[in-house]
């Protein structure tokens, strides 16, 4: 490669640091403000040359630097954020963010750059979709908490299952909230039921887009048909997260991508052994735990694994261990597939 740098990118700027291996100069400066005009006008600079390299960490804004190192004709590589940082050494004197992407740049040059896959444009717009949904799902619950606990700190009757899901059942909640709560209690309930009302609003119409994204995507598409417990919203975090053709040398590491493997002692770590390692995509996590609790049906194939995980342990345990099977599973059939999963159906 003639020219090979990296970009070190923050809000407020990207720190870039290049050099050209034919004169050997090395160039450094900063990109401000760090957007997209800003950096589609810095990357004029190579035009007309053949061979451009750039090394990209893979935290927050890679998307739209990506996108416009390939626009510009630059080979753009995507370096994973903890690997890259371990590969660093021990500390010995101040990060800052010229070291960080002169360390990038000499990852890249000697070909020991941890790199992640760049997806394509619509598994993006997919992947956000799905955030966003999982943003939401996050917040109805939180509401619905929220009321359980302002009725216990008060010292109301509990309310029952189910009692937010119907017309009678929230006519029957304002009721037990006029009898039994204090004004503020009942400001805050109040409050809460607004706040459900409109995150329910956004959720359905964007469930039914995330449905509609599911039944054209080929990954997706053949994982629901596949897998039991997998719906269209998790095939579609599946197929978000998991599918390309050699994306994982094995399966163990797509569950430990979904961070669903159990911790070990390490001496790099403070936290406690023993523990799921919680890395990677949330949604990812979320959608496949909640596929695995429907082994708990007594009409799930894998039922009788389910109960004796449940019996010797509890029912969050065994809904994990589905979970991962679920992974494991997925990841062999999008390898199956392969690019083509990526398609549409």
């Amino acid at each position: 490669m003639p020219i090979v740098g990296g970009l070190d990118i923050h809000r407020k700027q990207i720190t870039f640091d290049y050099l050209d291996t034919v004169t050997g100069e090395v160039r450094r400066g900063q990109i401000a403000p760090a957007d997209r005009e800003h950096l589609r006008a810095w990357l004029a600079r190579f035009a007309g040359h053949g061979d451009v390299a750039f090394a990209v960490e893979g935290c927050t804004g890679w998307r739209y630097v990506t996108r416009e190192l390939a626009a510009a004709g630059i080979a753009a590589h995507l370096g994973e954020p903890a690997d890259t940082a371990a590969l660093r050494g021990r500390k010995r004197h101040a990060k800052t963010d010229k070291t960080d992407s002169a360390h990038l740049r000499r990852l890249l040059a000697e070909g020991r750059l941890p790199e992640c896959w760049i997806p394509p444009e619509h598994i993006l717009e997919y992947r956000a979709l799905l955030e966003t949904y999982h943003d939401l799902r996050r917040e109805h619950t939180a509401w619905v908490q929220r009321i359980h606990a302002v009725f216990f700190h008060q010292g109301a009757p509990p309310l029952g299952e189910g009692v937010l899901r119907t017309e009678a059942g929230l006519a029957r909640l304002r009721a037990a909230a006029a009898a039994h709560l204090s004004a503020a209690g009942q400001q805050q309930v109040a409050t809460a039921l607004d706040m459900l009302a409109a995150t329910e609003a956004r959720m359905g119409p964007l469930r039914h887009q995330l449905r509609q994204a599911a039944a054209h995507l080929m990954g997706a598409k053949v994982l629901a048909e596949r897998l039991y417990g997998v719906g269209p919203v998790t095939g579609l975090a599946l197929t978000c997260w998991l599918a390309g053709a050699g994306r994982f040398s094995s399966s163990r590491k797509a569950v430990r991508f979904t961070g669903l493997d159990i911790t070990v002692h390490s001496s790099d770590r403070k936290g406690p052994p023993g523990r799921l390692s919680r890395q990677g995509p949330p949604v990812l996590r979320w959608a496949v735990y909640e596929a695995g609790k429907t082994h708990a049906r007594a009409a799930a194939p894998d039922h009788g694994y389910y109960a004796a995980v449940k019996d010797r342990s509890n029912g969050k345990r065994a809904a994990l261990s589905e979970a991962r099977k679920i992974v494991r599973q997925a990841c062999h059939i999008l390898a199956e597939i392969g690019d083509d999963a990526l398609t549409a159906a």
